[in-house]
């Protein structure tokens, strides 16, 4: 991670004004950005909107390699949609683990949210974010699993870095198979560095973006 990202994801971290008050956007050209950075975190008119979800699937799905876990990275699954739409939502699974439950393959979905979130309607709770997430993908995806002989598992985190329940259950069964496997002193917590790491690399990706050209050199 470089300094000015670094240094961003500090201010981001502990609420430091990170953006001009009422600046534009730079990238999308339609909406102020909030100094805290949420309109950042949430814009979709960056090229890669999706660079921080792709990034922690790419690092969860190499955990799995190193790991020995038998998976497959964007999984077609002819069944992973919203029973509200057409079917022409199919989506493949974020990552599908084989045998993983019961002899059953498990689909993982990935989602990322602020944990700001509607912060202004009441108090704050910290990971209240991510559990409502969770709990809206398996909402939509868990009984369509079900129905065809597949285990959902929802993988939720914010830009924070806390995990939800689920998450965390996964990553603790990869970590005791790579202990398993991979004889290391240095091994005991690295499958959750190595998610928290990249969940703040890439929310850096996308508020560095969106800084104004001498803050970049700014070291104050």
């Amino acid at each position: 991670m470089s300094p000015v990202e670094y240094r961003t994801i500090l201010k981001y971290r502990l609420m430091i004004p990170i953006f001009p008050a009422d600046e534009i956007c730079p990238v999308c050209r339609k909406a102020c950005l909030d100094s805290f950075g949420e309109h950042a975190v949430h814009c979709k008119e960056l090229p890669g909107f999706k660079y921080r979800h792709d990034m922690v699937r790419d690092v969860l799905f190499d955990i799995f390699k190193r790991a020995g876990v038998s998976a497959k990275k964007e999984a077609p699954v002819n069944f992973l949609t919203d029973p509200t739409e057409g079917r022409s939502t199919l989506r493949p699974a974020d990552i599908l683990i084989f045998g993983w439950v019961g002899g059953k393959h498990a689909c993982v979905d990935l989602t990322g949210v602020s944990p700001l979130v509607g912060l202004r309607a009441g108090g704050f709770t910290a990971g209240l974010a991510a559990l409502k997430a969770a709990t809206g993908k398996v909402n939509k995806h868990e009984k369509l699993c079900m129905e065809n002989q597949h285990v959902f598992i929802p993988f939720a985190f914010d830009t924070f870095g806390f995990l939800a329940p689920d998450a965390v259950e996964l990553l603790k069964r990869v970590q005791q198979i790579m202990h398993s496997n991979v004889i290391s002193p240095r091994s005991s917590d690295v499958v959750f560095k190595r998610i928290s790491f990249t969940i703040q690399k890439g929310l850096a990706a996308q508020l560095v973006a969106r800084l104004p050209s001498h803050s970049l050199y700014d070291d104050n």
